[in-house]
């Protein structure tokens, strides 16, 4: 089992992974904090898919995807926070004024999950962020004490999968998901 992580550049493998199962359907690709909230409403059905198709051909790209022998099996939005909602975010606070990058959504797709591909999504993701220049990664997951998380709102993560990666709270933040208060954690990159 080699589990790789690469920018997200393959719009099909996008899809595979955050995309909808019906695709007029108006909800994922992970958009509702890559984009702001006007836009992402405005988007219908096909209109969603062509974004992310130009998404995918931007630099830096929307994220990462996680292969297992070249079949993508993983997700992390990971992105410069100044091109994202959490720019204006009223309940995830800002910090200090450095130019970080946002990590907010780790998806694995069903049928891969318990095999690590999670913490290779966050490591892939920071490595991505790093060779951009980015000066710290950013992570908004759920302070879930060790209790389940609802799979549907998992996506942000738990704290603890951050601090396993190195990550530090940097402060606490107005937004509950799923009945979890919300936590801001950072590593620094510089």
């Amino acid at each position: 089992m080699s589990i790789e992580v690469r920018p997200a550049t393959v719009f099909d493998d996008v899809a595979t992974i955050v995309g909808p199962k019906k695709p007029t359907s108006n909800v994922c690709f992970c958009l509702s904090y890559r984009l702001g909230s006007k836009e992402n409403n405005e988007l219908k059905g096909p209109e969603r898919a062509n974004r992310v198709k130009e998404l995918c051909r931007q630099d830096p790209a929307p994220g990462v995807i996680a292969y297992l022998d070249d079949e993508p099996v993983g997700w992390a939005a990971v992105h410069p926070r100044r091109d994202t909602s959490f720019a204006t975010n009223r309940r995830i606070p800002h910090v200090d004024d450095l130019d970080v990058w946002s990590l907010w959504c780790v998806r694995v797709r069903p049928g891969y999950r318990k095999q690590g591909i999670m913490h290779a999504l966050v490591d892939g993701a920071v490595s991505y962020a790093r060779e951009r220049g980015a000066p710290a990664v950013e992570a908004y997951p759920v302070d879930n004490g060790g209790e389940k998380v609802d799979l549907t709102m998992a996506y942000v993560g738990t704290k603890a999968l951050f601090e396993k990666a190195g990550f530090v709270q940097a402060s606490e933040t107005s937004s509950v998901l799923n009945g979890f208060p919300r936590v801001l954690m950072r590593l620094a990159l510089t």
